[in-house]
């Protein structure tokens, strides 16, 4: 584990964000343009998340990011057969001219966040450009690689985010967006848009330049924000997406140069990232892999959410996992529904490590730890803030000391981002979900800036990306 510290103002070169052609689908060729979309690959649930999307259109980007076959050759090869279909079918079309694109997401309380997508140059963690603030799990990056071998493109952006020099714009407050739930779309490669929502794109992004100075990226993004999107379409999370893209050079110019100055933080997507080194050091530079798909978000304007990531742990009974912490934690019984048990977790987080357990009809809310067990398992050569997360306790004291679970086996513990469908799945399977308190974002950013990692899936930032609007083909 790395802990060489970063500075921004030591950096040599910022972030190097470049335009591409977006391959985006063809809205006369799907269904819809909310049935083609996914979740991030990692977080669609399996196998039931995954049938659902499946089913939802035959087109779905689930079946790119996601194939399903045999053997892990059989998967790659298959995807990259059918992105190699859709292409000639006309199903995804290229952009006729490279560009940046702003994204949009906004749900049903409000929540807006918009940032900006293009392909970043991969640089190494030395270079103190992009953080990342969590491990990576070998097989992942190796399965990531694979994929992006065989496709030659990258499927779906990682989100990065970046402190900017603006005020959080006005115009967030609960509201509701005219034709929410219905698609408008521009084909690839018309530049125009037509169907509902025009007046709506004007109106959202209206007053939201306040605060962003002229020619930064902030400013670019807020006024192409007030334009008429290339698409807009409503997923079944509620969530409203919408797509512009920037072409005009001096807009280009102006962005490239506010971001270059600037240092970015991985929140989500550390493993695809990790493929992206691994991939530019496969390829002599310069090459199209010396880029990869990003999306970068402002959270000085658009704080993210920061939720955690649980663990479902594989043929290890609710009742085994408290006779084995018995007298090394405090255990109490909830007999209480899941939001209940949350905030009891939320209390008891204040004062040190907590952690939820489910899986027998019942919660079991560990805490209060025994010092010298941690004294005796946590490593005691990183930092302080290192030392007390609650994903350092669970991974180097319960996983590896305790309970005996190898961390980066499929086989024994599962990595889920929704709570409800983790407790379900251990109910279901007869495992143990172990439901973990998010930690605070600047916890997060202070640690990557020493160059320190935090164990792997520690943290959820989002809203995520939706996968399936915009994607990018290495020879386009």
């Amino acid at each position: 584990m790395k802990t060489a510290g970063h500075s921004e103002a030591t950096t040599r070169r910022g972030l190097e964000l470049t335009p591409f052609r977006g391959l985006r689908y063809d809205p006369d060729r799907v269904g819809s343009l909310a049935s083609v979309t996914s979740p991030p690959y990692d977080v669609v649930v399996r196998p039931d998340g995954l049938h659902h999307l499946q089913s939802a259109d035959p087109h779905n980007i689930v079946r790119l990011i996601l194939p399903q076959a045999g053997t892990p050759s059989a998967r790659t090869e298959q995807a990259a057969d059918t992105l190699r279909r859709w292409l000639a079918e006309g199903i995804l079309v290229a952009d006729p001219d490279p560009g940046l694109y702003v994204y949009e997401q906004r749900d049903g309380d409000g929540m807006l966040q918009r940032g900006i997508i293009g392909t970043l140059r991969v640089t190494e963690p030395a270079e103190g450009v992009v953080l990342p603030h969590e491990d990576v799990m070998p097989p992942v990056v190796a399965d990531r690689a694979a994929l992006m071998r065989a496709t030659r493109a990258n499927l779906e952006p990682l989100l990065l985010t970046y402190r900017g020099d603006g005020a959080m714009p006005p115009g967030t407050a609960p509201g509701t967006t005219a034709g929410a739930g219905m698609d408008t779309a521009a084909g690839p490669g018309t530049g125009t848009t037509s169907g509902v929502g025009v007046g709506t794109a004007t109106e959202v992004g209206a007053d939201t330049t306040a605060g962003a100075g002229v020619g930064t990226a902030a400013e670019v993004i807020e006024r192409t924000a007030s334009r008429p999107p290339l698409l807009a379409t409503t997923t079944e999370d509620g969530f409203r997406h919408r797509l512009w893209s920037i072409t005009d050079p001096v807009d280009l110019a102006r962005v490239q140069t506010d971001l270059a100055g600037r240092q970015a933080l991985i929140a989500d997507g550390h493993h695809r990232w990790a493929t992206y080194r691994r991939l530019r050091l496969e390829h002599p530079s310069p090459s199209p892999w010396d880029y990869g798909l990003v999306l970068l978000v402002d959270t000085v304007r658009y704080p993210l959410r920061v939720r955690a990531i649980h663990r479902l742990l594989h043929g290890l009974p609710v009742a085994d996992a408290l006779r084995a912490v018995d007298g090394l934690f405090r255990v109490r019984r909830l007999d209480a529904p899941l939001p209940e048990a949350l905030a009891a977790l939320a209390d008891a987080s204040c004062a040190g490590n907590a952690f939820l357990l489910a899986g027998d009809g019942a919660f079991h809310l560990l805490d209060r730890p025994d010092p010298e067990l941690l004294a005796r398992t946590v490593p005691a050569d990183r930092p302080a803030a290192w030392r007390s997360l609650d994903a350092t306790v669970l991974h180097a004291t319960l996983l590896e000391h305790v309970w005996r679970i190898p961390e980066d086996s499929p086989a024994h513990i599962a990595y889920i981002h929704d709570t409800a469908a983790t407790v379900e799945k251990a109910e279901r399977d007869g495992g143990t979900a172990v439901l973990m308190h998010p930690v605070r974002e600047e916890v997060v950013r202070d640690l990557a800036r020493q160059g320190v990692t935090m164990p792997r899936k520690s943290t959820s930032f989002g809203p995520k990306p939706a996968s399936g609007l915009v994607l990018r083909a290495l020879e386009i």
